[in-house]
């Protein structure tokens, strides 16, 4: 394996992280709109994913043949950070008294309403999820990871990606079930894999994360 790259991207090559960026953004941008159902929040992902990446360079490790677990475990912990500002925010703006005056919002892409809403109804069938379960799904089933490079990018052990995705799956579906029942259903059809999850075997791997924060 050539890990000529890997070793320039630790260097602080430019051309290299273009390379890193180029190959990897579209990734990170589809696991983080899936995950967080906007894409504003989603770009905002990508920019601070590699961000984050270039501030960790040197913690890239040749091990795994490519960089996509290190990166997508980097994505993983900053979609954490970003959850818990947007629930912050959230708060503080139920404290802020009442306006009288109402948001246009005459500019938005209305061509996006339908997408909203499905990936909202999805979105609340995976936040019933535990934040372990969830993070498995949505690197493997919809982001495509195979076992090995999830359990990298997560830092746990290949059986336990392999035990809570099953478990997920099995949970998903009766949750699924439930939205759908109460009138509040999504495209839950569309939660299969896109290739790729669960074909590679490896051991227990760590990714190179900032603010590593024990699973719950």
């Amino acid at each position: 394996m050539d890990y000529s790259l890997h070793a320039r991207i630790r260097a602080g090559d430019p051309e290299a992280f273009r390379e890193l960026f180029r190959a990897h953004a579209q990734l990170v941008f589809r696991h983080a709109v899936r995950v967080s159902g906007d894409w504003a929040t989603a770009e905002d992902v990508v920019s601070l994913t590699f961000l984050e990446a270039w501030r960790l360079r040197a913690k890239l490790r040749d091990e795994g043949g490519t960089p996509r677990p290190w990166v997508m475990g980097i994505a993983v912990n900053v979609l954490r950070n970003t959850a818990r500002a947007a629930r912050r925010h959230s708060a503080a703006l139920t404290r802020l008294p009442a306006k009288d005056t109402v948001p246009d919002f005459v500019e938005e892409l209305v061509g996006r309403m339908a997408d909203a809403e499905e990936l909202a109804a999805a979105g609340r069938a995976l936040a019933r999820l535990r934040r372990g379960e969830r993070e498995v799904f949505t690197l493997c089933v919809w982001s495509g990871l195979s076992y090995a490079e999830a359990a990298q990018a997560l830092g746990v052990p290949v059986g336990t990606v392999r035990s809570r995705l099953s478990r997920t799956r099995t949970r998903l579906r009766r949750l699924a079930a439930e939205e759908l029942a109460t009138g509040r259903g999504g495209p839950y059809e569309r939660m299969e894999p896109v290739g790729g999850s669960g074909q590679q075997q490896g051991g227990r791997t760590t990714a190179a994360r900032s603010g590593e924060e024990t699973d719950r």
